[in-house]
């Protein structure tokens, strides 16, 4: 069978739509190859091989399973460039259903002048081999290119998947683990990834990151493909220009490539109705090429034909392995220490670097340390697991643990030394970065440049000692509160310039006081391989605090201090007292009370003191002494509403809202005539001022004055509750508040309707029984009847008098005390119950006789007027008085 010429058309499939078509994705799983790779004495699985040369054997077997039914021919060819065809002999058929080349495998030797290996996987049919191997060779630029772009397209696959595995192996909600492994993974592996990602939710941005990220991964600013620049014209245009791309060069393997390759455009261009060529990505792991498909395989025309990309025949490229920071010094005292390199991302994504070692530049003492590749961690980082293997290369130029003589050599005492990575690539030893390491802990720590902490806002500091790089972990501490974790850096080290330079033996911290009450404090320093903690005393001081005037009037224990950040203030030391904050403090006002009241000079200082430790002076201003007053005597006079039954109050101090509050007050000075008398309720919702100009205020002689107050017409009749009242002078200043008594509110009773007193109730009549919480019959209240709330009809019944004469009541307004409601007019008494008269014997039964003369109809108990009540005679009031109304 001969394969025919493809149609130019089809050659000028663009790039785009190919690398967007829907059979873009490699998610199906294709058939297994084992391969081994032998050079020399020495023998590799091909996971581990990353180039092949001539002379290498390649021991191949096709790993099919046991129920394998359809016959597939496996052929491996060489190429030798895109203008020359290949021999014949370069062509190795191998039928997979033989049982003993299946079992046995198959061993192909790489041709001396050998540039690229392929390897197709076809249905057996007749003359496969021959149209496979005359396809080849009629076309060898295009296969070239072919399996160029499969083995980059191969690896950039490897490296995504490697940056998408790690990603979600992370707990979704914890934000500093997704930024720094992203960071990690993205660096070792010279990967972009999606950037707003980080914009999102904590709990979205893994998801954001393993679904959005994967198309612009390797978005380094190439967007445009060697096989793109050269797949828009017709075939041979094509064919010409790609032999003069570097294939198979150092763009393969070097760390800087990061374009998109062609995934299936060269592929889909060999289509004929006989046969159709599908990509084949490789996805080594120790002996066996998995490989994955782009489109499930035919075994009817057009036949599938698989190709598979097999490692450049070339010399080795070595990774370019370096340091994320050349000053950066690792810890050989950390359990699993990570040594942060790049440059050479398929030492993290591939096979290729294996049996690696740091091999430490100084005597005394091991020197060796394994290694293995871990992008996650950034970098490499100590390993047990396996010993290390050493290959018997016949042509190797150097041992891998050979040692270079320009390294200067350290002893176990130093604190700090140098080391060398070295492993293999493939076959081939190589030799990476030297690295300075500290391998004794660090000392003589300390805070330089500011050392102040504010509590209350995130803070800076410098912590410098012999030997920052085994410094595990950062607290701040005190003997109370919980610790406060610091995070910390290598001084100089910036998150967006990779290459800043760092300071030697320093570190930045980031200590987050937003929390943290000033105080004392010390830096809790843990290092690796050290149960002790090294302690850096600290204090955190309040921040933006200070201190304007401390206002007081002469003889008072009261003052207000001005100023910012006030909210830190312990007290205020003024003359022989000391003065302490009252209520709840603002940032920019404190109120202080003392024990007794002082008289300082105008302009004279205070000292106040920090909950941080400090004390800072302030000027005091003093004022005239406050005005004052001393409360005499009090009565009130109800006022009787018309046709309204008195309603008595319980407690002595309490003031009816309807009735006239009468006070008489007294000065030790002279009564200024322009001092007021303001009277409010402990609330202060409601509040009226007194005085000689309103006439409600009168001076008996020069020190006494009798006060006039109606409450009902100056409060209104929503009015209750403690009532209290002070001097205001004329410029403002109030004096100290003296309580007066609870001012009480009561129903209006226009009515009381009862039978006898053996009936068990009454009802009375009136409006505001609201204000009642509870009727009874007898004062001790042993069987209330209460009164619903916002109970608002005109007429309620409640419990007939005990005594016949007086209901009790508890008012809302002061319902600790017993009210009392006097009838206008007792009940009577019940008349006592009149003997059986004789029965006479009579045979006819008695004629019914009329009702008792005394017998009447009950009526209800007619409301009269009350006698005037008596004035209260005026209650001397005790010496100590409240500074404010009090409940």
């Amino acid at each position: 069978m001969c394969l025919p010429k493809l149609a130019a058309s089809l050659l000028a499939v663009t790039f785009a739509a190919a690398l967007h078509a829907d059979n873009a994705r490699f998610d199906l799983i294709g058939p297994k190859i084992t391969v081994r790779v032998t050079r020399g004495n020495s023998t590799l699985p091909i996971a581990q091989v990353p180039n092949l040369q001539p002379g290498d054997k390649l021991w191949i077997k096709a790993d099919l399973p046991k129920t394998q039914s359809n016959h597939l021919v496996l052929v491996v060819a060489f190429l030798r460039g895109t203008t020359n065809e290949p021999p014949d002999n370069w062509f190795t058929e191998i039928d997979t259903w033989d049982k003993k080349k299946t079992q046995e495998g198959t061993t192909v030797v790489v041709p001396a002048e050998a540039q690229q290996a392929l390897v197709f996987i076809a249905p057996e049919t007749g003359g496969d081999f021959k149209t496979l191997r005359g396809a080849v060779k009629g076309r060898p630029g295009l296969f070239i290119r072919a399996d160029s772009d499969l083995n980059e397209a191969s690896f950039e696959q490897q490296r995504i998947e490697r940056y998408l595995a790690a990603m979600k192996a992370l707990d979704p909600n914890d934000q500093k683990a997704i930024s720094d492994h992203s960071a990690k993974l993205a660096s070792t592996l010279a990967l972009k990834p999606n950037a707003d990602c980080f914009k999102k939710p904590v709990e979205q941005q893994v998801d954001c990151l393993t679904q959005t990220s994967a198309p612009i991964l390797l978005n380094d600013g190439h967007s445009v493909t060697v096989a793109e620049a050269v797949s828009t014209g017709p075939s041979s245009d094509f064919i010409n220009s790609a032999s003069y791309t570097q294939t198979m060069g150092g763009g393969l393997y070097s760390a800087y490539v990061g374009t998109i390759v062609d995934l299936v455009h060269i592929v889909s261009l060999l289509k004929t109705a006989q046969y159709q060529y599908i990509p084949g990505l490789a996805f080594p792991q120790g002996d066996t090429i998995n490989l994955r498909l782009n489109a499930p395989p035919s075994f009817i025309n057009p036949k599938t034909v698989i190709v598979v990309g097999l490692p450049a025949i070339q010399k080795a490229i070595l990774p370019p392995l370096k340091p994320h920071n050349p000053d950066q010094v690792s810890c050989l005292l950390q359990p699993k220490m990570p040594l942060l390199l790049e440059g050479a991302p398929l030492v993290f994504s591939t096979s290729f670097a294996h049996d690696m070692i740091l091999h430490l530049n100084r005597t005394g003492a091991a020197t060796n340390i394994p290694l293995t590749p871990d992008a996650f961690e950034g970098g490499l980082v100590i390993t047990k697991d396996e010993p290390r293997k050493e290959l018997s290369i016949a042509n190797a130029e150097q041992k891998a643990d050979g040692a270079k003589s320009n390294v200067k050599l350290g002893n176990t005492t130093d604190l700090t030394i140098t080391g060398t990575v070295r492993g293999y690539w493939g076959f081939d030893p190589f030799e990476g970065p030297t690295l300075t390491l500290q391998q004794v802990a660090g000392k003589n720590f300390k805070v330089v440049g500011d050392t102040q902490l504010m509590a209350g806002q995130d803070n800076h500091l410098t912590l410098t000692g012999e030997g920052t790089g085994c410094v595990q972990h950062i607290a701040l501490a005190d003997d109370k509160n919980k610790d406060v974790e610091v995070s910390f850096k290598p001084a100089g080290q910036d998150d967006k310039d990779k290459d800043a330079k760092l300071t030697k033996n320093t570190l930045a911290l980031d200590v987050p006081l937003k929390t943290v009450h000033p105080g004392g404090y010390s830096l809790g320093i843990k290092q690796y391989g050290d149960d002790k903690q090294d302690r850096v005393p600290l204090t955190a001081y309040s921040a933006d605090i200070h201190v304007n005037t401390l206002k007081l009037h002469a003889g008072d224990n009261r003052a207000d201090l001005s100023g910012a950040g006030l909210a830190n203030v312990v007290s205020v030391q003024v003359a022989d007292q000391t003065f302490t904050p009252q209520g709840k403090p603002t940032d920019t006002e404190v109120h202080l009370e003392a024990k007794s009241g002082v008289s300082p000079a105008d302009g004279s200082k205070a000292t106040v003191k920090l909950k941080d430790g400090r004390t800072m002076e302030v000027k005091v201003s003093t004022a005239a002494p406050r005005p004052t007053l001393q409360l005499l005597s009090f009565h009130t006079t109800p006022v009787q509403q018309t046709g309204a039954i008195l309603v008595t109050l319980g407690a002595t101090d309490d003031i009816p809202l309807n009735g006239q509050l009468t006070f008489v007050v007294q000065t030790k000075e002279v009564f200024p005539r322009n001092q007021t008398i303001e009277v409010a309720t402990a609330d202060g919702s409601v509040h009226t001022t007194l005085s000689l100009a309103d006439n409600n205020l009168v001076l008996q002689d020069d020190h006494t004055a009798v006060a006039k107050l109606d409450p009902l017409k100056a409060f209104g009749q929503s009015a209750f509750g403690v009532l209290a009242m002070r001097p205001v002078s004329a410029d403002g200043t109030p004096g100290d508040w003296t309580r007066l008594g609870k001012l009480v509110r009561t129903p209006q009773i226009t009515a009381v309707h009862c039978t006898t007193q053996e009936a068990p109730t009454c009802s009375v009549d009136g409006n505001n029984f609201f204000l009642v919480q509870a009727f009874d019959a007898a004062q001790d209240f042993a069987k209330p009847t209460n009164v619903p709330t916002g109970f608002a009809e005109s007429s309620f019944t409640v419990p007939t008098p005990t005594d016949g004469a007086t209901l009790y009541l508890k008012l809302r307004d002061d319902p600790n005390a017993v009210a009392k409601l006097r009838l206008p007019m007792p009940l009577p008494k019940p008349a006592p119950a009149a003997a059986p008269a004789a029965k006479a014997p009579s045979t006819q039964a008695p004629a019914p006789q009329p009702a008792s003369a005394a017998a009447s109809t009950p009526q209800p108990a007619v409301a009269q007027q009350p006698a005037p009540a008596a004035t209260a005679t005026p209650q001397p009031v005790a010496a100590a008085v409240p500074a404010k109304p009090q409940s």
